[in-house]
């Protein structure tokens, strides 16, 4: 005699939860959309960066690491990665978002977005996600590659998780940014290679900007990524060139303007409907 299982009823949905799902469906959408593409070109979105920035860990910090002293009484092979993971982090998060809103008004599809019953921050806020996903996956990747090479720390998870969050909305929303003022993709691309990069580079990656001489250290506290850099790294590290709260203020500062850019261009339309 067969017995027939009887499989137990799926637990109902809360009402809240589902009301919160219907009324922001296209904001789930959009999200959903943004990061599909991320991961369907995994190869190009993810692989490529962590396998560039991971080739500066090896070669800077098992290649030179025992060559140079420590820096702040870390461990220069140590120092150098979370240097390494911000610039990873804000190079995904701006390029994706630049690309991608670009690409959506060339192929005129952002014209389908802004004529649904979406509001002005939810796409915002979609457009702007799939960039701090592909971030923060490339980052966790990266750590987790970079752990068995060189022991590094987190002294301070708050400090951190605070500070990433900054970054990707700072840099993610400039992606936007520039993605709906691009003419052409050298528009893009400018901003990332003789902007982003350099600043980066600039801003205390492979050094601690404490070594400098006057006036390049002054100087160095006009680049806004050296906020950025020396916020994450405390939270690493627990070593930073300022006081973590100065950075984290003006990252905050930062991420507060980019916001209210992003959302002035979507809320009026500016460079869109045209």
């Amino acid at each position: 005699m067969s017995v027939v299982e009887q499989q137990s009823p799926a637990l109902p949905e809360p009402a809240e939860a589902r009301g919160l799902r219907d009324r922001h469906r296209g904001l789930i959408a959009l999200t959903g959309r943004e990061v599909a593409r991320v991961m369907k070109l995994w190869q190009q979105t993810i692989a490529a960066p962590v396998i560039s920035s991971f080739l500066f860990i090896l070669v800077f910090g098992l290649s030179l690491g025992s060559r140079i002293s420590g820096i702040a009484g870390v461990d220069y092979d140590v120092f150098i990665v979370p240097g390494l993971v911000t610039m990873a982090m804000v190079q995904a998060a701006y390029s994706n978002n630049s690309s991608s809103v670009f690409q959506a008004r060339f192929d005129r599809y952002i014209n389908d977005v802004l004529a649904s019953p979406m509001k002005s921050w939810e796409v915002n806020l979609g457009l702007s996600l799939g960039g701090a996903v592909r971030a923060l996956i490339i980052a966790l990747v990266l750590v987790l590659l970079a752990l068995p090479i060189v022991d590094v720390p987190v002294h301070d998870p708050l400090v951190l998780a605070l500070a990433v969050v900054l970054a990707l909305t700072i840099f993610s929303s400039l992606g936007v940014i520039v993605g709906v003022y691009a003419q052409s993709w050298d528009h893009a691309s400018f901003v990332q290679n003789i902007v982003i990069v350099p600043l980066s580079f600039l801003g205390g990656t492979f050094y601690s900007v404490e070594t400098l001489p006057s006036p390049w250290q002054e100087i160095s506290h006009v680049n806004p990524l050296f906020f950025v850099i020396d916020a994450i790294r405390h939270g690493f590290l627990g070593v930073s060139d300022v006081n973590v709260w100065l950075s984290l203020g003006v990252m905050a500062v930062l991420a507060a303007v980019m916001i209210a850019w992003s959302s002035w261009l979507f809320a009026t339309g500016k460079k869109l409907k045209a």
